[in-house]
């Protein structure tokens, strides 16, 4: 199935309806050229108010961490970005959201990657994207599955999730900014400019 098929086959997928507190609006941004592929576990409350992946203080961290701007991340079809799942699940009464739906990528994931074979580097952001992705791979924490970072590369870099909520990891990570974001920086001016 050509890519452009697939995509509105998700965008018009409502096999989530009944669990999804704020409805389906099934977020994924790829094309053909995708080469750097950005997969977190699920759109936010805001991308899923705008439609637009990253559209929110996470994305300007990670937009931060990859050495581009606005423009090039929305604007460049290497840059792909495709969530474990591509729907908000809505937000638990502790204030974080809640998992993404197993279905969403047993439907999904693995049609739309079949179709993205220029992809030379994912971006695992957070537990449950590194989880899913890694499966026994995964260290025992994404604390510990970061720090191994190395052990995955060229094709995969494992990362915590851009979020305010890890600001207080991310502070006692130091090692993060001093390594793995300018790795990122560079793999991503590569991949831009080849």
């Amino acid at each position: 199935m050509p890519l452009d098929a697939l995509l509105a086959e998700i965008r018009a997928c409502r096999a989530c309806a009944g669990e999804l507190p704020h409805g389906p609006r099934p977020v994924v941004r790829v094309s053909p050229e995708t080469r750097l592929l950005v997969c977190g576990q699920a759109p936010g409350r805001r991308v899923h108010a705008s439609g637009l992946p990253f559209d929110d203080p996470s994305g300007d961290r990670l937009r931060g961490w990859m050495g581009v701007d606005r423009a090039t991340f929305y604007g460049h079809p290497a840059i792909g970005v495709a969530a474990q799942a591509f729907c908000y699940p809505g937000t638990d009464p502790a204030g974080g959201d809640y998992p993404p739906p197993v279905r969403c990528a047993a439907l999904w994931r693995a049609r739309l990657l079949a179709e993205l074979p220029k992809v030379e580097l994912t971006l695992l952001l957070g537990r449950p994207a590194q989880q899913w992705a890694l499966g026994a791979r995964a260290a025992g924490s994404m604390s510990e599955t970061v720090q191994a970072w190395r052990a995955f590369l060229p094709g995969i870099l494992v990362m915590p999730h851009p979020s305010w909520r890890n600001t207080g990891w991310l502070k006692r990570q130091p090692w993060f900014e001093a390594e793995v974001a300018p790795y990122l920086r560079e793999r991503t001016r590569l991949i831009l400019s080849a």
